[in-house]
């Protein structure tokens, strides 16, 4: 199986979490700012549903869809993101979209590629039709792995993509968000997450992601300041060896101001 952050976590935890109700449930200590409606795409995977699980839990009305049939999920909308009316009622009303950037081991590569080609593109297309405001594109910090190490690498350091497939579609994936936040008709943020690592892993690598700070994250880049055109956060957990520097500011252009995600990794013992 091809390595990615997702497949890597599911290797990991041998579990596959289902969209369970939690109605009447209220996360401890959240700060309800406002109720959204969000999509959240590629549901197959066990990242997008603990998203959808933390997020409900924080008072948000979640929707999933995936082009597999995944019908038992609660709030499940099929969808092959193609370029129809069916994408476009998919996306009406929402006031979010977070689209991971992983694709289907399972797929060939050249399904893959088109996934993170013309699916990205149809779903970005709808939702400026459908004037949905946000859209939070889910990267990977793989995508910086030609550096070495010991650099202090950052969101304005260019990304070493190689033909890996993983590799290659999120770099396509974020080429895609890229064109569609130049017209500044949906705000645009990349989320390069680590490696989503289980609570239980004693050895966790030096890019790992802890699944509560990748939700937090998320939850920080529903409402976070925006620069006006594609905002690019590094998102890590605080893991000895840390390789990638979070939390610094971002400014996509010398004309906009720097912008903060708001992200602080939790800190463990």
């Amino acid at each position: 199986m091809p390595y990615s952050p997702y497949t890597s976590y599911l290797r990991q935890t041998g579990t596959n979490h289902e969209f369970a109700s939690r109605d009447g449930y209220e996360a401890p200590g959240v700060e309800r700012i406002e109720d959204l409606k969000i999509l959240i795409t590629a549901a197959r995977s066990p990242l997008p549903r603990l998203l959808a699980h933390s997020l409900e839990a924080a008072g948000h009305e979640v929707r999933l869809t995936d082009r597999a049939d995944l019908s038992p999920l609660r709030r499940f909308v099929p969808s092959d993101l193609d370029h129809t009316a069916a994408t476009n009622e998919l996306v009406r009303g929402m006031d979010a979209i977070i689209h991971p950037g992983d694709v289907d081991p399972g797929a060939s590569v050249s399904e893959q590629l088109d996934y993170q080609m013309r699916c990205t593109y149809n779903l970005l297309w709808a939702a400026v039709e459908e004037s949905v405001p946000r859209f939070i594109y889910l990267s990977s910090l793989i995508l910086l792995d030609g550096y070495h190490p010991a650099y202090a690498v950052t969101e304005r350091w260019k990304t070493t993509p190689t033909t890996d497939a993983p590799a290659l579609c999120y770099h396509l994936g974020e080429i895609v968000c890229r064109e569609f936040a130049r017209e500044g008709r949906i705000r645009v943020t990349v989320l390069r997450l680590g490696e989503i690592t289980s609570p239980s892993n004693t050895d966790p690598s030096t890019s790992a992601l802890y699944e509560d700070d990748a939700a937090q994250a998320v939850d920080k880049a529903l409402t976070c300041e925006h620069s006006g055109w594609l905002d690019i956060h590094h998102v890590q957990s605080a893991v000895p060896g840390a390789r990638f520097l979070v939390g610094q500011p971002w400014w996509s252009a010398d004309d906009f101001p720097p912008v903060s995600l708001g992200y602080t990794p939790s800190q463990r013992d």
